[in-house]
């Protein structure tokens, strides 16, 4: 009766343990979800203001078509790439990072052909998209930090032991965050000449 009763208690003990393990995995994954969630939501404000964006620059400078195409296509190829909490891998995380650079190329090269038009860079419907653009960037900016702030806190948990053991056998993988892209260790070249 003894041995039962201890068997009984050792049992109650390691469900409740391993539930209070669970529910925290479960409560880091969620908060990992909204930070990534809020990186979309910026993401995607920032897509939507490029068509009103290039539209005001289209109508000052209108033979600079390659420039607007390649913002076109570089928003539908950052737009194209949608990834849901559970696909965040390494593999998955630079293919959009490449694609999101790859805007900000595209960005930089139309706010740099307003630099040719005076009367552009006066017009207040483009200061106040510029400004809105500025905005949205450093929403980006501070919602990838707080991403990669829930996703450290989500691995150190799942690879803490004993929590590794029941991430292992309840499925939490490790996810990816946000890396600095490549060659943006070095300081960019000025040439006046």
């Amino acid at each position: 009766m003894k041995k039962t009763v201890v068997l009984i208690v050792v049992i109650l003990v390691a469900v409740f343990w391993g539930s209070r393990i669970y529910n925290g995995f479960v409560n880091s994954d969620e908060i990992v979800s909204n930070a990534w969630a809020k990186v979309e939501s910026d993401y995607q404000r920032r897509a939507d203001l490029i068509p009103n964006l290039v539209e005001t620059v289209k109508g000052y400078a209108a033979h600079e078509k390659e420039t607007y195409q390649a913002v076109v296509e570089a928003r539908a190829n950052a737009t194209k790439i949608q990834l849901n909490v559970d696909e965040l891998t390494e593999e998955n995380m630079q293919k959009f990072q490449a694609a999101q650079s790859e805007l900000n190329s595209a960005l930089s090269r139309l706010i740099a052909v307003s630099e040719n038009y005076p009367e552009l860079k006066a017009n207040e419907n483009f200061l106040e998209l510029q400004a809105q653009l500025e905005g949205t960037e450093n929403r980006i900016k501070e919602s990838r930090n707080a991403f990669n702030d829930a996703v450290k806190d989500y691995n150190v948990t799942i690879r803490k032991f004993p929590n590794n053991i029941v991430a292992g056998i309840m499925g939490f993988d490790k996810k990816a965050g946000f890396k600095a892209a490549e060659g943006s260790d070095k300081a960019p070249t000025v040439d006046f000449n």
